[in-house]
């Protein structure tokens, strides 16, 4: 019961936020808008999401490896796509990290804190990651009000790094000889996502503002992260609506850029339904 209460407040939260949205803008703008994109560049973003969600998983095995689970790349690719299924579609129910850290400790006897702690260090790197480079983007904005802190930026960012990586090799020292793979993982996926979304822009025929408008989706993508919605669902689309309203976009434009990517996003999800009837194996 209180699995499924904690669903129904995200449920609720997501449409809240969806309606706070909408309110604001017409849905059948954005739809229109939606309708009029380039198929065979949707198509392009599409393969790079998946890329995106590849080295995530490649990231994700490097840490199964150091705690001594000998996943093999294919059972591992299965496995984190039924995670994202779980995940987006059965919030209700087990989440996918939780399940996979229940699979791989039935498998392998693998301690329940080990499991845990990977499982958090890999969505950190990813959140790290987007930190860097959103404060990147920032400061290369040409805001006035932006001027004076620009140099603080970059030392917040080196700063962030050196308190990640004293922490990560202080709380984990088992795992810390992964910390710069990871890291590394990290940044490629980011960049394939942004290469995504980048090609989501040129199928809208967005020419101008597309730093601006990766920005927002970068500062999004923090924000989603947060589990109080359904997939971000909701929490995305408010990010761009008023991300858009600060670096003075096109709001309906926007929350279009984001809808497309939470289409990509649950299309390649919904695949890991296949999983969800039939296990993956855990082959080594």
């Amino acid at each position: 019961m209180r699995k499924k209460g904690v669903a129904a407040l995200k449920l609720l939260f997501s449409a809240l936020l969806l309606y706070l949205v909408f309110t604001r803008i017409p849905f059948s703008e954005v739809w229109t808008l939606l309708k009029a994109s380039t198929v065979h560049l949707l198509l392009v973003a599409l393969l790079f999401f998946v890329l995106s969600k590849t080295i995530a998983a490649f990231r994700l095995n490097r840490y199964f490896h150091q705690i001594g689970i000998p996943l093999s790349q294919a059972s591992n690719l299965k496995l984190y796509l039924l995670g994202m299924f779980y995940n987006l579609f059965l919030p209700g129910g087990i989440g996918g990290d939780a399940y996979k850290g229940y699979l791989l400790h039935r498998t392998y006897g693998t301690p329940g804190k080990q499991l845990a702690a990977v499982l958090l260090l890999d969505r950190i790197s990813g959140l790290f990651l987007l930190c860097l480079y959103s404060g990147m983007l920032l400061a290369w904005q040409s805001l006035p009000w932006m001027e004076p802190y620009r140099p603080w930026i970059g030392m917040a960012l080196l700063g962030g790094l050196l308190v990640y990586w004293k922490a990560h090799q202080r709380l984990f020292p088992y795992l810390h000889p992964v910390f710069w793979p990871s890291l590394g993982y990290s940044a490629l996926v980011q960049l394939a996502q942004l290469a995504s979304v980048y090609f989501i822009l040129q199928s809208l025929g967005i020419q101008e503002n597309q730093l601006q408008y990766l920005l927002v989706f970068l500062l999004s993508s923090i924000v989603a992260v947060l589990p109080v919605t359904i997939g971000g669902i909701g929490s995305r689309e408010v990010v761009f609506y008023y991300g858009a309203r600060w670096l003075e976009l096109q709001e309906n434009t926007s929350v279009g850029v984001s809808m497309a990517f939470f289409f990509i996003t649950a299309l390649v999800s919904l695949c890991g339904i296949l999983y969800h009837f039939r296990n993956p194996l855990l082959r080594t």
